[in-house]
């Protein structure tokens, strides 16, 4: 018989432009855009494989779930599920790692290019008429920064860490890198103390996980270490830095630009206080985000269940 498979939130990653064709073949199948907390018990009660990107499931939800026999994520991180709880009841939990890995170091770029390059603006300006009333060739109106000669300076340096480690090389940028564990740097690189690659780095780039000990990493005492005019790039979690922090920075002129694809609590909030930061770049969440990496997330997710299925889970988070 066909196992029920449960997706809980569904249109983050499948907005309509994708199939379920892969998952679909494994089980009885059933996609829900969205789960909101008191429809979660009612949709997950006869489900023995249940998906999900940002839904949380603790204790009390799989007690909702007695079928229940894997949980697998539709993503990297896996702090929304109970692992405990999910190892008390024998279920395994499977992550997705790599999927994303050069969407986002690409987005990482782009955030950093826009920053120096202040093409929105730009754009907006000729758009609007500047450029056909400006008395020259050129209409300078922001400054501009050139990156060859620069050091970026890289916070963590997992797979996408060393992406972004490869693109500033390819910039002619020199690389500091500090980290919990070592790993081979190549010409250009090396390793280094947090205190001197916030001192000295141009940019700043996040890439740890968050944990106890990363959260609020870069706050105002990290950021008074920062060499003026710095700028800090963020695609990993908001709660890497304090928020307030950054946006009293950006208004006080000592760090120099911020470009981030996360916060702390998302949607971001109105009256968030970066929202009115100047020099303040940010998207919502969608570093991870282009079909092609969609594709290979959905590709991945049912690898994870058909190797379950197969009695040999793979990516188990909660061994």
């Amino acid at each position: 018989m066909k196992k029920k498979i449960v997706i809980l939130d569904g249109y983050a990653s499948n907005p309509g432009d994708l199939s379920w064709e892969e998952l679909e073949r494994l089980g009885d199948l059933t996609v829900y855009d969205r789960t909101p907390p008191e429809l979660l018990a009612a949709r997950i009660a006869d489900a023995q494989v249940i998906f999900t990107n940002k839904v949380p499931l603790d204790a009390a939800a799989m007690q909702a779930a007695p079928r229940l026999e894997l949980i697998g994520l539709l993503a990297t991180g896996y702090n929304i599920v109970d692992l405990d709880a999910a190892r008390a009841r024998g279920i395994p939990v499977c992550n997705i790692v790599g999927y994303s890995t050069g969407a986002v170091a690409q987005m990482t770029l782009a955030l950093l290019l826009e920053l120096t390059q202040q093409v929105g603006q730009y754009n907006a300006l000729v758009h609007r008429g500047d450029w056909t009333n400006c008395p020259d060739f050129c209409c300078l109106r922001a400054p501009l920064t050139e990156l060859a000669g620069k050091t970026m300076g890289l916070i963590g340096y997992g797979a996408i860490g060393q992406a972004v480690g490869r693109l500033a090389l390819a910039l002619d940028m020199r690389l500091l890198v500090t980290a919990r564990h070592e790993k081979a740097v190549p010409e250009g690189a090396r390793y280094t103390t947090l205190d001197e690659l916030l001192m000295q780095s141009d940019v700043i780039s996040l890439h740890c996980p968050l944990t106890p000990q990363s959260t609020r990493l870069i706050d105002a005492a990290a950021l008074q270490k920062v060499k003026p005019g710095a700028l800090l790039l963020n695609t990993a979690r908001g709660a890497l830095v304090d928020e307030q922090a950054v946006a009293d920075a950006l208004h006080a002129g000592t760090l120099g630009g911020y470009g981030a694809d996360v916060v702390t609590v998302e949607p971001i909030p109105a009256g968030h206080p970066l929202l009115t930061a100047p020099r303040c770049i940010l998207t919502p969440h969608i570093a991870w985000a282009p079909k092609e990496t969609r594709i290979r997330l959905h590709r991945l997710a049912a690898e994870n269940l058909r190797a379950y299925l197969a009695g040999h889970p793979i990516n188990v988070v909660n061994p």
